[in-house]
């Protein structure tokens, strides 16, 4: 007899169901390689201290290393004067420096607080050599400026995802497994949260304390968590009455165990597909929230700061239009590879030289219609 046969995923055996997802997800081009691209820039942009940085990554003097990037440094300790944090853009520095050793320094040699006190001219000044797309009106350079925007904006994005996606599931699950009262109870929880104004609470709590990147996690979690209840409240309530459940009840399984255990994964499809339109509506949310002025606190890099630069300095269009094209181009990618993942978990999309499933009521979409009535009259 021979064995069926076995897939795996990074080492982990897989369902057959769960390999034909992933087949139709890499099937699916620009899908795929949106999801290389897109994680290629954040990989990128979570070592933006290592592209974007004013301190040099590594230092060697008089035989000595030294390592600013991670640890600061005095001046005294390159023949300097004063006890304090060395400044490597200090002409007496960098020949102290080069008399005794070497030092190497980032791609962009400027943080995205850095202000270049060298311009010639006034900021925001254009693109150039120096500065790849100018600098914005405070003399800080944009690409350092995009690049800690873009990290900052994907892991609120994520953060913002996961808990929102992981107290709706539990919620909707309570909901729709135990029913009734408990139902009805968050159902009406669910209300008061879709009623209250967002953007006016957020006003509010503004004008008492100073917003900060967990503030704001938690005020968009408070009132974005309901997104994905009714997915998994409408799957729990067509679920619970299945004969497995039945039968894993009638054997003392408990409700815990049926619900995130047999019930979870067969309604986690719907939810899963609408998880990268989820992340990149939060981080629309947070760009808005930043360009009206009620996001991150001010001099923070964000994508919503330089677009309302960009609106402040109409003079200086290339402020508006780096964050227009970088903004645009993050969110199209989760757009290509969330419309694969939606292809991925239909089981009536098929792609080019697949065969077709060979599951009861789902009709052969490569056979013709002449096939399909003989089939039907048989």
């Amino acid at each position: 007899m021979t064995s069926a046969p076995r897939y795996t995923f990074l080492g982990r055996t897989i369902s057959p169901i769960t390999a034909r997802r992933l087949a139709n997800f890499r099937k699916n081009g620009r899908g795929f390689w949106s999801l290389w691209i897109f994680l290629f820039f954040f990989v990128l942009s979570l070592g933006a201290e290592l592209v974007a940085n004013d301190d040099p990554i590594l230092v060697s003097y008089q035989g000595d290393l030294y390592f600013p990037i991670v640890k600061d440094y005095p001046e005294t300790t390159f023949g300097g004067v004063f006890p304090t944090k060395t400044d490597y853009s200090d002409p007496f520095v960098q020949q102290r420096i080069a008399e005794n050793g070497f030092m190497v320094e980032a791609l962009i040699p400027y943080d995205h607080r850095t202000v270049d006190w060298k311009l010639t001219e006034p900021a925001p000044t254009p693109p150039g050599s120096e500065h790849w797309l100018g600098t914005d009106d405070q003399a800080r350079d944009v690409v350092a400026r995009v690049i800690y925007g873009f990290r900052i904006s994907v892991l609120f994005g994520l953060a913002m995802t996961f808990f929102t996606t992981l107290i709706g599931v539990a919620a909707g699950a309570v909901q729709g497994y135990f029913g009734g009262w408990v139902d009805l109870i968050f159902q009406r929880v669910m209300e008061v949260f879709g009623t209250l104004p967002m953007l006016m609470v957020l006003i509010i709590l503004a004008s008492v304390v100073e917003p900060n990147f967990w503030w704001l996690l938690g005020v968009m979690v408070l009132f974005g968590w309901p997104w994905p209840v009714g997915y998994v409240r409408a799957e729990f309530l067509r679920a619970r009455n299945f004969d497995f459940v039945k039968a894993a009840k009638a054997l003392g399984v408990s409700d815990t165990m049926v619900m995130f255990r047999h019930i979870l994964p067969n309604a986690m499809v719907a939810t899963l597909t609408f998880l990268p339109f989820t992340l990149a509506g939060s981080i629309t949310t947070l760009t808005a929230l930043d360009f009206i002025g009620f996001g991150l606190p001010p001099g923070s890099a964000s994508l919503g700061e330089v677009l309302a630069q960009g609106k402040a300095n109409l003079q200086a269009p290339w402020l508006g239009l780096t964050g227009f094209f970088v903004l645009a181009a993050m969110l199209s990618l989760l757009f290509f590879v969330g419309e694969a993942v939606r292809d991925a978990f239909d089981p009536r999309k098929l792609f080019q030289g697949e065969p077709t499933p060979a599951e009861p009521g789902i009709a052969p979409e490569n056979t013709t219609a002449s096939a399909r009535a003989q089939g039907s009259g048989a």
